[in-house]
């Protein structure tokens, strides 16, 4: 059914159903919705999610699936890319019952038909930039709203809405379900080899990244990070095929306003300095760690900065007169500076001291791709100098994994120690098809792959609470001050930095 024709431009009062509310992008459409003055209902499963907290604090208590659930006085269900229409039993009655059915990416696609919309792509960082692009927004005070895919602390929750002029979201590759957005930019963040199951070649996930950049309007701006290859190929390739199309790179790499001029992390300092070409002199600082989340800040800029233009009607920042940039720019650094990053993307679950006085953080992040790891590991290590780094990463998909082994089995070496687990499958595909494939697997490899290093391998995620526990509580040689523990991937390891948390601050 086309959601066109069924989608209302005015949601006051208008009673919508979520099937699987519990997932992050569905719980961010639900503040959208709630926010334009919605009814809203929804099921999910029955475990506890940290969505849960979020729809409690818009007085909504998700029931569990059941077809007595959908009733007449519904008039849209919208429901995740998890279910299908023929499968899922609120589906099935919403279907007897003729209530039309959207999917999550269509209903996304039709708020984003009502505005100025932006879309963050890459198949990595795209919900920190969100974010980040959010907290300018706000510091800016631009009427907008912003839907990212993960709780952002300096939003509260997972959406920003201060006015509906201008509408920025996370938009997902998987499925092409990017394609139902209608952008009038998009940041393009990196373009690698992911979701193998959909996509099983590199051409075949860029070719839809290059449709979506084929979206945009004439005149329309694609922010495309330089620094990594795949987004500067499919940049190049967008503009083979849209010459009308503005091209504006970002990074270390890059040439012109977005170029990073440089970046350091000052000597007993817990943020990184950075200058861009645009304004060089003026110094941003961050207090998230990583290069990435540097570029991932460039970006947000670059973005940020063409609103302000469309919204006070300048050709580009340079019309504003010296006393306004100087404004905007400072109000963005201290935005940038409050921001602390989001649920589960390097976010710092606790801080405490084990029993020789040793500085102890645990740190959980979504990192569930070799090159997101490998960076965000990196990033890590640079910004704790001194800690000793334990990764415990849990592999999401057989597929994946079965594509990307060597590079997942080579993505620790700026880990310490290494922890892993069994694979956390997915709905969406049959483990028995992957016979030579299983977490144990991806521990010898990565046994080989970094010779010298301790390597420890868990099946169940909360068997390693009792091992990093006692490990976290050992001397350290003197070049240490302490302990970083990161649990990394799409999966449920998160579990065991709240348990090995317990065990230290309750003991």
């Amino acid at each position: 059914m086309n959601s066109k024709n069924i989608f209302p431009k005015d949601l006051n009062n208008v009673h919508l159903h979520f099937v699987g509310i519990k997932g992050t992008g569905m719980v961010a459409l639900v503040e959208i919705c709630v926010s334009r003055g919605a009814i809203i209902t929804g099921s999910d499963v029955a475990e506890r999610f940290y969505t849960d907290e979020i729809l409690e604090n818009l007085n909504i208590k998700p029931t569990l699936f059941s077809s007595d659930n959908v009733t007449q006085d519904i008039d849209i269900v919208i429901y995740s890319a998890a279910y299908k229409l023929d499968e899922n039993v609120e589906l099935i009655q919403a279907t007897k019952l003729n209530i039309p059915c959207i999917l999550y990416s269509d209903a996304l696609g039709e708020i984003s038909s009502l505005a100025y919309s932006c879309g963050i792509a890459g198949v990595h960082g795209k919900t920190t930039t969100t974010g980040l692009v959010g907290t300018i927004i706000k510091g800016l005070n631009l009427p907008a709203q912003v839907l990212a895919g993960s709780a952002i602390k300096s939003f509260g929750n997972c959406t920003l809405s201060i006015g509906h002029k201008y509408f920025v979201a996370e938009t997902c590759e998987y499925q092409r379900h990017f394609m139902a957005f209608h952008p009038q930019n998009i940041i393009l963040t990196s373009v690698e080899s992911d979701h193998q199951d959909y996509y099983p070649t590199f051409e075949d996930i860029q070719n839809a990244f290059v449709d979506y950049g084929c979206l945009l309007p004439k005149n329309g701006n694609l922010i495309y990070c330089a620094d990594d290859k795949g987004a500067t190929e499919t940049a190049k390739i967008i503009k083979s095929k849209r010459d009308d199309i503005n091209l504006i790179p970002y990074g270390f790499s890059a040439q012109g306003n977005y170029k990073i001029l440089y970046k350091m992390i000052p000597i007993g300092s817990v943020k990184q300095v950075f200058e861009l070409g645009l304004h060089p002199g003026f110094k941003f600082e961050l207090t998230v760690p990583g290069d990435h989340n540097v570029l991932n800040s460039a970006a947000a800029i670059a973005l940020t900065q063409i609103l302000l233009c469309n919204h006070y009607e300048k050709k580009d920042f340079s019309e504003f007169s010296a006393e306004e940039q100087t404004r905007f720019l400072e109000a963005t650094k201290k935005a940038l500076e409050s921001f602390t990053g989001s649920k589960r993307r390097s976010e710092i679950v606790s801080s405490f001291k084990n029993k020789n006085g040793l500085e102890c953080v645990v740190i959980d992040d979504y990192g569930h791709h070799p090159t997101a790891i490998n960076t965000t590991i990196n990033g890590i290590k640079s910004f704790y100098k001194n800690k000793y780094i334990i990764v415990d990463f849990m592999s999401h998909t057989y597929s994946r994994t079965a594509a990307l082994l060597d590079e997942f089995a080579s993505s620790f070496k700026w880990a310490d120690e290494v922890i892993l687990h069994k694979i956390y499958s997915s709905a969406r595909e049959n483990p028995a098809e992957f016979p030579n494939i299983s977490g144990k697997i991806l521990f010898k490899k990565t046994k080989s792959f970094n010779e010298g290093k301790t390597v420890s391998y868990f099946e169940e995620v909360l068997e390693a609470t009792d091992y990093v526990t006692e490990l976290m509580n050992k001397p350290l040689p003197e070049c240490y001050d302490g302990y970083v523990l990161v649990t990394m991937g799409a999966g449920d390891n998160w579990k065991l930095g709240r348990a090995v948390t317990d065990r230290f601050t309750n003991n």
